[in-house]
């Protein structure tokens, strides 16, 4: 049986469901499976696709909260969140591993309720915003922190094809790109438009 939810810090995979269809199955797998291994020593894969009953039609968040077994599955309609501006903070906050409390991530966001979400600079490098890794834009390539708070699923993907770069990117650094985009599991791959990154000093950043 399940432990209680009290007892284990239960761990969150967001994964999009479109019109039936399970979107990037295979690194939501990957990150449940090690994170089940690293968190509760277990070393049986527990197979989401077993455990998904899609919904045939419209935009899902399809939210699992899990431990060593599911706890919950729910079906969520998705409606992308407007991200039109960023503050850029500093935080020594851990989130190495996609747990369900949130609350380290949520207490930062409150503490700047004038923009939509931060961005969180850590041991003086850029990670990753609230809800999602973040990639910025040369001219030649698009490239995101080496160090993100989470390795994303989006953003492992990304990687893996060779579209994105990992670099360590300093708040002096992104004066230099030219475009900004966000990206997790939903959201995908989203360029921004008409997007103002505000430092930690007030210097505005528009894109």
């Amino acid at each position: 049986m399940p432990s209680d939810i009290n007892d284990t810090p239960l761990l969150l995979e967001t994964i999009k469901i479109e019109d039936g269809v399970i979107h990037n199955l295979p690194y939501h797998q990957e990150r449940c499976t090690q994170s089940r291994q690293a968190l509760y020593g277990v070393t049986d894969i527990l197979e989401l696709k077993t455990h998904i009953n899609p919904p045939p039609k419209g935009l899902y968040r399809c939210r699992i909260l899990y431990e060593k077994n599911i706890h919950t599955i729910e079906y969520i309609p998705y409606v992308p969140k407007i991200i039109s501006s960023l503050k850029i903070i500093t935080s020594e906050v851990e989130y190495a591993y996609k747990y369900a409390n949130r609350n380290a991530l949520n207490s930062l966001l409150t503490m700047e309720k004038e923009y939509d979400d931060v961005l969180i600079e850590k041991n003086g490098y850029l990670t990753d915003t609230s809800i999602a890794n973040i990639a910025f834009y040369d001219g030649r390539q698009w490239v995101t922190p080496q160090d993100p708070l989470l390795k994303g699923t989006m953003r492992q993907k990304l990687i893996d094809e060779g579209f994105l770069q990992t670099k360590q990117i300093k708040i002096a650094d992104i004066v230099a790109y030219t475009q900004v985009a966000l990206m997790n599991a939903m959201l995908g791959f989203k360029i921004l438009k008409n997007i103002t990154i505000t430092d930690n000093r007030g210097t505005h950043y528009d894109y």
